[in-house]
C-alpha cells in the first residue's frame, strides 16, 4: 500500500485542493493519505481564513485519512524550517511518497536545485549577496544560478532538501498546478487561494471556488491594535524571533504613524526585508515567540492528531509502537512550550475572528470520520 504524505495550509480549502486529492486517488487508488496541516498563523505570516477544526473536517471529507498538526513554532517560519518539521512528522508516520503541487511539474529540476542548495559552499554564496543589500529570495536565486521564482516550486525544493538531508526513504512527486499563484483576477472554477482571498477582500461571492466551508472574518483593526500595544509596551522587541538588530528601533519609530498592519509593513519595508518576512516578524511579536525558545525547540516534541477516519485509525494502530515521537491523546495535559504557543495562537485567533476555536483545542480529542465518501473501503 502506498502511504502518501501531503503538506498544506488550506487558506481556504478550495476546488484546487479537491482536484489534488482526486488526482492522488486516480494515481494510487488504494493509498492512505496523511496530511500535515498548518493551523491559525501561516508560513507567510498571514492568518488563516478557516479554523484548524474546519480545515481538518474538510480534509477528511474529501479524501484525507489522517490529519496531523504542524505547530506555530515551525509553521510560521521560513520554507526550510516549515518543510523540515513537516517531513520529520511524515517520516515518523512512515510515508513512502510525498506529493505536492508544482508550477514546473519537473521533479528532476527541483531535485537539482535542492542538491545545489545542500552544497557546503552554498550558504557562503548566499551571504555574499545578502551583504550587498539584496533580499534573501533574490540572493538565493543568484546563488542557485537557476531561475526559480514560483512559490510552489520553491517550497518543493525545501521539501526535497529535507528528504535528502535526512536520508528519508520518501519519493517526492509533483502534481501540475492548474493556476498561477500570483493571478488574482481569473474566474475559472479552480483558482489559487490568493485569488480567492482577493475576491473575499473585494466583497465578491466565492461559492463557486470552494466546495463548502466556514470562512471567518478577521477583525483587522483589532489585530493591529493588539500588535501595536505589544510593540509600544515591550521593552525588548529584539528578543522575538525574526526581529533583527536595528529593525526594532525602526518599528518603535514608525508605529504611531501607522493606522493598520498594512501601513506598518509599508513603513518598515526595505529592499532587504520582504513583505512575507516582515509579516512573519509581526506574528512572532504578536504571539510572543522568542529567539531563545525557538533555538531550544528544534524538533517536534509530539504528534498531535487533528482528525482521522476508520482506515486512518487502523493504520495508526499498526505503526504506533514504532513511533519515536509520542502520539498524544490528551493534548492539553502535556507539558510543552510548543503546545503552549499553539494555545496562545488559538486565543488570539478567537479574539480576532469570534470563532470559538478554543472548544476544539481543549476538547482533547481528534475529529473522527467513520466513513470517507471519496474512499473505497
Amino acid at each position: 500500500m502506498e502511504v502518501i504524505g501531503l503538506i498544506a495550509e488550506y487558506n481556504p480549502f478550495h476546488n484546487g485542493h479537491v482536484y489534488q486529492l482526486e488526482e492522488i486517488k486516480k494515481r494510487y487508488p488504494n493509498s492512505l493519505i496523511i496530511l500535515i496541516l498548518n493551523g491559525y498563523f501561516l508560513e507567510r505570516g498571514i492568518i488563516s481564513l478557516e479554523s484548524k477544526e474546519e480545515k481538518t473536517r474538510l480534509a477528511l471529507e474529501y479524501g484525507v485519512d489522517i490529519t496531523i498538526e504542524l505547530s506555530f513554532v515551525f509553521g510560521s517560519n521560513s520554507a526550510d524550517i516549515f518543510a523540515e518539521a513537516s517531513l520529520e512528522l511524515l517520516n515518523e508516520m512512515q510515508i513512502n511518497r510525498l506529493i505536492f503541487g508544482s508550477e514546473s511539474d519537473n521533479i528532476a529540476l527541483l531535485t537539482n536545485v535542492a542538491k545545489r542548495q545542500l552544497d557546503e559552499h552554498f550558504d557562503e554564496k548566499v551571504k555574499l549577496y545578502l551583504n550587498q543589500g539584496i533580499n534573501y529570495p533574490t540572493a538565493l536565486n543568484k546563488a542557485i544560478e537557476i531561475p526559480l521564482n514560483d512559490p510552489n516550486d520553491l517550497l518543493g525544493v525545501s521539501y526535497i532538501k529535507a528528504i535528502l538531508k535526512n536520508n528519508y526513504e520518501i519519493i517526492p512527486e509533483t502534481i501540475k498546478r492548474t493556476n498561477n499563484y500570483h493571478d488574482t483576477k481569473s474566474d475559472e472554477e479552480i483558482v489559487s487561494a490568493s485569488n480567492i482571498r482577493e475576491k473575499i477582500h473585494n466583497g465578491q461571492n466565492i461559492d463557486r471556488y470552494i466546495p463548502k466551508g466556514k470562512i471567518n472574518t478577521i477583525d483587522e483593526q483589532l489585530l493591529f491594535t493588539l500588535l501595536k500595544y505589544k510593540i509600544i509596551t515591550e521593552d525588548n522587541l529584539d528578543k522575538y524571533l525574526s526581529v533583527d538588530e536595528g529593525i526594532d528601533n525602526r518599528l518603535r519609530k514608525v508605529i504611531n504613524q501607522a493606522n493598520s498592519l498594512e501601513e506598518l509593513i509599508n513603513l518598515v519595508k526595505t529592499k532587504r526585508y520582504t513583505y512575507n518576512r516582515l509579516m512573519r516578524m509581526m506574528m512572532h511579536i504578536l504571539v510572543g515567540l522568542t529567539k531563545e525558545d525557538k533555538e531550544s525547540l528544534t524538533n517536534n516534541e509530539y504528534i498531535r492528531l487533528l482528525g482521522l477516519n476508520t482506515r486512518g485509525q487502523k493504520y495508526i494502530n499498526k505503526i504506533k509502537k514504532e513511533l519515536s515521537i509520542p502520539l498524544v491523546s490528551k493534548y492539553t495535559a502535556i507539558d510543552s512550550k510548543i503546545k503552549n504557543y499553539e494555545l496562545k495562537c488559538a486565543n488570539i485567533y478567537q479574539m480576532i475572528t469570534g470563532d470559538n476555536v478554543n472548544s476544539f483545542e481543549y476538547a482533547n480529542r481528534p475529529i473522527r470520520l467513520e466513513e470517507n465518501k471519496n474512499k473505497e473501503n
